[in-house]
């Protein structure tokens, strides 16, 4: 095998709660992950002169050692004494910077392909070793699982069995937010008692939207909210259009919503795009 083609799926949180900073500088939190069917596709190319390169059209995709996809690569090859190069092309798709954690998913996806396409064999308990360093959202999509409670930095996973699926409406503003300034200008309050990730789960397994919008929670939307008081109204607009619990994914910009059914969400999106240029309908993956 000297090509590898594989798809690398973007994440939304139905829930995240901030829990407390960390003496290593990163915060503590819970958090429900949700896969979403809006995915990059990744090539990756054997090659023999041993270098790694990353190809990727999008303007703001770094191609260099601060790609986490290339930071994969380079400790892979390091640490198992490869001798051959890989060329890894990205098509992007997930927006870059949104807190849909295409990134994050790109390196999983690395993670996942050089193993095979090198032959590594890695054991699943040092794959997520691998995961933790490279970055904190990383160790949720070595998991093929469509939902996942993520704790400590978000990199202790735990599968969760839900078996319905969402429909979504999501809008990526062209607003650049850093998660680092995000999660600085956070003031941490004590837990609400009526926060709770296990009564979001259960709603979510009896599939009923009127009773999961006002469980969904985001400890970072607020903050996102104050950088970007725009978002507020696009939160509103979202909502008189029928969109449910409409949140901040993340640490932002992407907002979405949830709907009932595709054509409500696809119903939505033709009036949203006349505004704003990356409007994604999206599934549960």
């Amino acid at each position: 095998m000297n090509q590898l083609t594989v798809k690398s799926p973007a994440k939304v949180n139905l829930y995240l709660k901030v829990r407390c900073k960390r003496p290593d500088g990163f915060h503590d939190i819970i958090t429900l992950f949700e896969r979403v069917n809006l995915c990059d596709d990744m090539t990756f190319r054997s090659r023999q002169d041993g270098k790694i390169r990353i190809l990727c059209s999008h303007p703001q995709v770094p191609k260099g050692p601060k790609n986490l996809v290339y930071k994969v690569a380079r400790v892979l090859r390091n640490d198992f004494s490869i001798k051959e190069g890989v060329e890894i092309y990205i098509k992007k798709r997930i927006p870059v910077a949104a807190g849909l954690a295409g990134g994050s998913s790109n390196a999983a996806t690395a993670l996942l392909a050089l193993s095979k396409l090198w032959k590594l064999n890695i054991s699943h308990k040092k794959l997520f070793s691998y995961a933790s360093q490279i970055g904190s959202d990383v160790a949720f999509f070595l998991y093929q699982s469509s939902w996942a409670l993520g704790t400590e930095r978000g990199d202790k996973i735990k599968k969760i069995n839900i078996n319905n699926k969402l429909w979504h409406i999501l809008v990526v503003p062209k607003i650049k937010l850093l998660a680092g300034k995000v999660y600085g200008g956070l003031k941490l309050k004590l837990t609400n008692k009526k926060d709770d990730v296990s009564i979001l789960i259960r709603n979510l397994r009896k599939n009923d939207m009127s009773a999961v919008g006002p469980l969904l929670v985001n400890d970072l939307e607020d903050v996102v909210l104050a950088m970007c008081p725009q978002l507020l109204r696009l939160k509103q607009k979202m909502r008189s259009l029928g969109a449910y619990g409409v949140m901040v994914s993340g640490s932002g910009p992407c907002v979405y919503g949830l709907t009932r059914t595709k054509a409500a969400a696809q119903k939505i999106r033709q009036i949203l795009v006349k505004n704003y240029a990356q409007v994604f309908v999206v599934e549960t993956l």
